[in-house]
């Protein structure tokens, strides 16, 4: 890139590999080794979130040439440094990152390379190489590498998601009062009117009304649910390992409104959970992750399309914080993958891996490779 780009490339975490030890530990002293103190949170983002408009590279000058000024750079977005900014909506993540306890992970993605919010949520959580390769879930292998204090596990979600299906003990809870409209259906009755384009406009006009209704009552918001995972992981004896998940983020018309709402959705959830779990918050690692980007240009409806590229965030009290790690890639038309969307620079699912091995004190190799099916080699996430 251009020396006149305020856009260094970071380095922080190898993107490979370069532990600068690798421990064996055998089998039987597993779970004396490891560290039952922590906590572990998943938050899937369902739906795509657009990276680009959540950790904006305001300092990269080929984002308002394919977005336009007003649509890259949101009023009131917070400045981190030179090159990347925080959308306005995520106040309280910026609150975190100001006191070192929250990190961003910039052009990340999965392995899955193709465009199917099914099939990549279906390989993010499965964690196998391709999508509907095992029945279970990549969360539920971590539950059974640490020692079970009651449920090893729980989701706060309607139905147990695929992340923590299988032999490991886990839970599900879901509230009352919790919508159990099912996003699924919601995305696969729009990739039904995609292929009429009268349909397709009325039905994204109605999504887009939709994410513009407030909560109508905060016991049905996120922070609630944010609490209520917090109540259980702040047990003594109860789940080391929490999975919680916010869908919607399938932005083709109208982004602007849309992801400030999903945002701040999300800012709440975390909220929430910091809240709940009070002093536990400090021995805490939460991990937030959509299965794709979305297109670095705008479409013709004020939208993104499925992408590529995306952001990862880390969270928590035990977080090596406020760093931005990213090999930047850069958003010229020559940078970008196929033309269109965020280059990855770094494996989502190692950076998972490695998050998870560091909170439990597990063998990153063991635990990559049982995760994810490769060694985790992400030095450095966890104080």
């Amino acid at each position: 890139m251009p020396a006149s780009i305020p856009i260094r490339r970071r380095s922080v975490l190898a993107i490979g590999g370069g532990l600068a030890a690798t421990l064996a530990f055998p089998a039987g002293q597993l779970f004396a080794e490891t560290d039952m103190q922590r906590r572990f949170v998943f938050i899937i983002q369902r739906g795509a979130a657009d990276g680009l408009n959540t950790l904006i590279p305001f300092g990269d000058p080929a984002l308002v040439q394919l977005r336009g000024r007003d649509a890259a750079m949101p009023d009131g977005l917070v400045k981190l440094d030179g090159t990347f900014a925080l959308h306005p909506s995520l106040a309280n993540v910026a609150a975190l990152y100001r006191k070192g306890e929250a990190s961003f992970v910039h052009a990340v993605a999965s392995r899955y390379r193709e465009r199917s919010h099914f099939d990549a949520q279906n390989l993010l959580e499965n964690g196998a190489s391709e999508p509907y390769a095992r029945d279970d879930g990549w969360l539920n292998r971590l539950v059974g590498m640490i020692p079970a204090t009651g449920p090893g596990g729980v989701a706060i979600a309607p139905v147990m998601p695929l992340a923590l299906r299988g032999p490991a003990s886990a839970t599900s809870f879901a509230p009352s009062y919790l919508h159990i409209g099912s996003s699924d259906v919601i995305a696969r009755a729009g990739e039904l009117y995609a292929s009429d384009p009268a349909l397709a406009a009325a039905w994204q006009a109605a999504m887009a009304t939709q994410d513009l209704v407030p909560d109508g009552n905060e016991k049905d918001g996120p922070a609630a649910l944010g609490k209520i995972a917090a109540g259980f992981l702040a047990k003594a004896d109860g789940p080391r390992i929490a999975m919680l998940e916010i869908d919607g983020w399938d932005t083709h018309l109208a982004q602007a409104p849309r992801l400030g709402g999903k945002l701040t959705q999300l800012d709440r959830m975390i909220a929430g959970l910091q809240e709940g779990l009070g002093t536990v918050w400090n021995d805490t690692v939460v991990v937030v992750a959509t299965e794709f980007g979305r297109t670095a240009a705008f479409n013709g409806t004020a939208g993104t399309d499925h992408g590529t590229g995306s952001v990862a965030l880390l969270l928590g009290g035990a977080v090596r914080g406020g760093r931005i790690v990213s090999d930047w890639p850069g958003l010229r038309q020559q940078d970008l993958l196929e033309a269109r969307d965020l280059r990855p620079t770094m494996s989502l699912e190692n950076l998972i891996a490695s998050a998870a091995a560091q909170t439990f004190g597990l063998d990153p190799e063991r635990t990559g490779k049982t995760l994810f099916g490769t060694p985790a080699t992400v030095d450095g996430l966890v104080a």
